[in-house]
């Protein structure tokens, strides 16, 4: 597989290459891949070189497209991010086993099941159509992303299917030398929930996925820790408020999970933005879900800016939480109140103090605003947004009395003299007057 994958490298820095090559890509920049540890482990494992690995930052897949050299397939997503929306033609094949949200064509071929793992899918489509491809090495890298996605095939974590037992097993029985399934799981497991040494941006980064509509962006975090460890954290309003403002997002949903010895799952929620409309909104969608239902609890929260859940259906993964947002997104748009547009992001800029420093107010959080004051005051009105307006120099009111406005024919004409006489007498005025004092005589 190394020398495969050298040879993709090789051809990706060969302009005008005529020849047809088929590269793999990892869909991260390669300076996040180090926060995957359990990929980091389970190719270290199967002797694949991080070297030799081709990730998204590395190739112009824009370019190929205009010099039509690009086909893509889609392997564990069905939609193009929306960075790469223009490279729609060229996708002609998905593999998923999410949500289906791609409009059906007949230039792309979809094979979209709702199994617990991708690789269950893709061990199917290689055990049917290229069966030479499969060695023991390719059987690791799947096997081990099967056992880790469908939790050890325990159904009580709700995730396994018949169809990734099947093909579990399918793999055990073609390549007998593969990893006990119970140590292999335990070893990834291990990998997946280290996230010693890492700050909240990168525990967020890396298990995260992010959904849009309009102005309005969400991340959706797994996060291997009890909710209440990840609460504890030290700045973690700081950090939580300085990573909105990095990636532009208005709202972060943390979906902790951890697992008891029988590898149930432990499941809570949280809920953190600046913004109370984006808080609540966000909140009440999850509360309010049906399909399905997350059946979630409140619990009590040490910040004002972070609404604490337990999940009582565990078996609601991300997979499933995603499209909860997703509606409740398009439900946002379709009320058309942008939240979150440019000038709101300016007024960010201009407020956001990532040092904590004392404001005005004596208040030592970190300030971070997600929209600007005019539109929080259009969309809760001017009595629930407070009573500070902003200042506007009143227009010039009519005379009921005379046709017109006596300024209709500009200022008056005053002259510096008149003006000098005028300051005179308000200051002769202030002397007489003991009870009157100015700015510097206290």
């Amino acid at each position: 597989m190394e020398g495969f994958l050298q040879r993709c490298r090789a051809a990706l820095k060969t302009s005008g290459s005529s020849c047809k090559t088929v590269v793999p890509v990892l869909n991260i920049p390669r300076a996040e891949f180090p926060l995957r540890s359990d990929s980091v482990f389970l190719l270290k494992e199967s002797g694949v070189p991080q070297e030799a690995l081709v990730f998204r930052d590395e190739v112009d897949l824009a370019g190929l497209y205009r010099a039509k050299r690009l086909v893509l397939s889609l392997v564990d997503h069905n939609v193009l991010p929306s960075a790469d929306i223009d490279l729609e033609e060229a996708v002609v094949e998905v593999i998923d086993h999410h949500h289906l949200e791609r409009t059906p064509s007949t230039s792309c071929s979809v094979t979209m099941e709702t199994v617990g793992s991708c690789a269950t899918l893709v061990t199917e489509y290689i055990h049917h159509k290229a069966p030479e491809v499969l060695d023991r090495q390719v059987a690791q890298l799947l096997y081990g992303a099967i056992v880790l996605d469908c939790v050890n095939m325990a159904p009580e974590a709700g995730k396994v299917t018949p169809k990734d037992s099947h093909l579990a097993c399918l793999l055990e029985s073609r390549f007998p030398s593969l990893p006990p399934r119970g140590t292999l799981f335990q070893s990834l497991q291990s990998a997946k929930f280290d996230i010693s040494g890492l700050s909240t941006e990168q525990i967020l980064l890396k298990d995260m996925k992010a959904v849009s509509r309009g102005d309005l962006r969400l991340a959706v975090s797994a996060v291997y820790m009890t909710l209440d460890m990840f609460l504890q954290r030290k700045s973690l309003q700081r950090e939580l408020c300085e990573f909105c403002h990095k990636h532009r997002f208005g709202a972060v949903v943390a979906m902790t999970i951890s697992f008891n010895e029988r590898s149930e799952p432990h499941r809570q929620l949280a809920v953190y933005s600046s913004s109370t409309l984006y808080r609540e909104e966000v909140s009440q969608a999850l509360e309010k879900a049906r399909n399905p239902s997350l059946c979630i609890s409140p619990m009590s929260s040490p910040f004002n800016d972070i609404k604490s859940y337990l999940q009582g259906n565990a078996l609601a993964s991300r997979k499933k939480v995603l499209p909860i947002l997703k509606d409740f997104l398009k439900e946002w748009d379709k009320k058309q109140v942008h939240c979150g547009e440019a000038e709101d992001f300016e007024e960010l800029d201009n407020h956001f103090d990532p040092t904590g420093s004392l404001g005005i107010d004596g208040d030592a959080r970190p300030h971070c605003f997600s929209a600007s004051r005019h539109h929080r005051r259009r969309l809760l009105g001017a009595e629930d947004y407070g009573t500070e307006e902003d200042f506007q120099v009143p227009a010039t009111p009519m005379n009921s009395l005379v046709e017109g406005c006596p300024l209709d024919a500009g200022l008056p004409q005053i002259s510096a003299e008149a003006i000098l006489e005028k300051f005179s007498y308000m200051v002769g005025e202030a002397g007489e007057n003991k009870d009157v004092s100015w700015p510097g005589d206290q």
